[in-house]
C-alpha cells in the first residue's frame, strides 16, 4: 500500500478575471498559501496552459511544469472535461454545448466533434510530455435524453448509442496507450457513463481497453443514491483519479432526485464544501487506501452557499486530515513470531 497524495485543487471553478485567480502564477501562490500540494489543470482555459503548444513541445512543458514546481506545487492531472463532452453530443444539446468549442467550429456539429477529439489527443500528448499517467475527462452523451424509460425506448436504441460512443473513443484510447496515459472518465449525470452499469456497457464496446479508467467522484453517486464505497470495491482497478467533492440529498415533500428544475441551493440534492455534506469520506479514503490507490486527492469545490475562497481553505485542511499515512507493519506484530515446529505442535500434527 501507499498513501494517497494531497491535498490538491481543481482550478476550473477558480479561474476568473479577478486577482489572484486571473493568471496561473498568482493562483499557484494562493493555492500554496492555503496548504495545497497539487493543482489539476483545466486545459480549455488558456490562462492555465497553451494546450496546442504543450502537445507540440516538450520544452514548453518542461518550462511550464518547472514554474509550478518551483512554487512548491505538483501538477496532478490535466482535464478535458469540456472537450470530452463534445466528443459525443446529442442534437438536443447542440446549442447549449456549442460554447465549449472554438468559434471556428461552433454551429458545425461534425467539425466540432473532430475538433474535440483532437483536443483530447493533444491533452494526452501534453500529459505524456509532463510525465503524467492520467487525464481526467467526460465521455460525452448520445443516450442521455433517454435515461428515464418513458416514453418506452425502442429496442436497440441504447446499444446503438454505446456502439457509436465506443467507435469515437476507441481511437482516442489507442492513442492514450501510445502516450502511456489513462483516460479517467468522471462518472457523471449528463454523460452516457453515469454509473457502474453504463461504464460496463462502454467497457464492452471498447473491448475492456486498459486505458478506459475512472475519475472517482462520490458526490454524483450520493445524489443518485448509489453505494459509493461498494463502487470502489467493484471498480478499484479502474480508478486512477479522485475528486473530493461533497454532496447531500435532503429528502423533501416537494422535490426529489431530479430537482424540480430548481436552482442548486433549492434542490434536495446539492454539492457542498468537503466536510459539510453527507458523504463518508473516512470510509472512502480507507477503501481507496486498502485497494492501493496512491494518486491525488483533488478537491473539486462546488457549493451554492459558501464563498469559494473559504471553501478552498476548509477543503485543504479537510483532505489533509483524511489522508492515511500507510503503515509498514502490523499493530499486533509485538505478539507475533514464527516457529514452524511449534505451529505443527499447536495443530496436533507432531507427536
Amino acid at each position: 500500500m501507499a498513501s494517497i497524495k494531497g491535498p490538491a485543487l481543481f482550478l476550473a471553478q477558480y479561474m476568473s478575471d479577478e486577482a489572484p485567480f486571473n493568471q496561473l502564477d498568482t493562483i499557484v501562490d494562493w493555492c500554496k498559501d492555503l496548504g495545497y500540494q497539487g493543482i489539476q489543470i483545466p486545459t480549455w482555459d488558456s490562462r492555465c496552459i497553451d494546450l496546442g503548444l504543450a502537445a507540440e513541445s516538450k520544452d514548453y512543458c518542461d518550462e511550464w511544469k518547472g514554474k509550478i514546481e518551483s512554487a512548491g506545487l505538483s501538477v496532478t492531472e490535466l482535464s478535458t472535461h469540456l472537450q470530452g463532452q463534445l466528443v459525443a453530443v446529442h442534437p438536443a444539446y447542440d446549442a447549449m454545448f456549442d460554447g465549449f468549442a472554438d468559434e471556428s467550429v461552433q454551429g458545425k456539429p461534425a467539425e466540432r466533434t473532430e475538433w474535440a477529439i483532437q483536443q483530447v489527443k493533444n491533452c494526452l500528448k501534453a500529459s505524456q510530455h509532463l510525465g503524467l499517467d492520467s487525464m481526467v475527462t467526460f465521455s460525452g452523451a448520445l443516450a442521455w435524453p433517454y435515461v428515464y424509460p418513458w416514453p418506452q425506448r425502442p429496442a436497440g436504441l441504447i446499444e446503438e448509442a454505446f456502439k457509436e460512443l465506443s467507435l469515437r473513443w476507441n481511437p482516442i484510447l489507442n492513442y492514450a496507450e501510445e502516450c502511456g496515459v489513462n483516460c479517467a472518465f468522471e462518472i457523471h449525470p449528463g454523460e452516457d457513463l453515469h454509473d457502474g452499469a453504463s461504464f460496463e456497457m462502454f467497457l464492452d464496446g471498447v473491448k475492456d481497453h486498459s486505458r478506459a479508467c475512472i475519475n472517482y467522484d462520490p458526490s454524483h453517486f450520493e445524489l443518485m443514491a448509489l453505494d459509493y464505497i461498494d463502487f470502489i470495491d467493484i471498480y478499484h482497478e479502474r480508478i486512477t483519479a479522485f475528486h473530493v467533492k461533497d454532496a447531500e440529498l435532503v429528502r423533501s415533500g416537494r422535490s426529489g432526485v431530479y430537482g424540480g428544475y430548481q436552482d442548486w441551493k433549492d434542490r434536495p440534492g446539492r454539492f457542498r464544501t468537503p466536510g459539510d455534506g453527507a458523504i463518508d469520506f473516512q470510509g472512502i479514503f480507507t477503501a481507496l487506501t486498502r485497494h492501493g490507490f496512491d494518486g491525488w486527492a483533488v478537491v473539486e469545490w462546488e457549493c451554492p452557499y459558501e464563498d469559494k475562497s473559504a471553501g478552498a481553505a476548509k477543503a485543504a485542511e479537510f483532505v489533509a486530515n483524511h489522508i492515511i499515512t500507510v503503515t509498514d507493519s502490523s499493530f499486533d506484530d509485538f505478539a507475533g513470531g514464527s516457529d514452524p515446529s511449534a505451529n505443527r505442535k499447536i495443530l496436533g500434527l507432531d507427536g
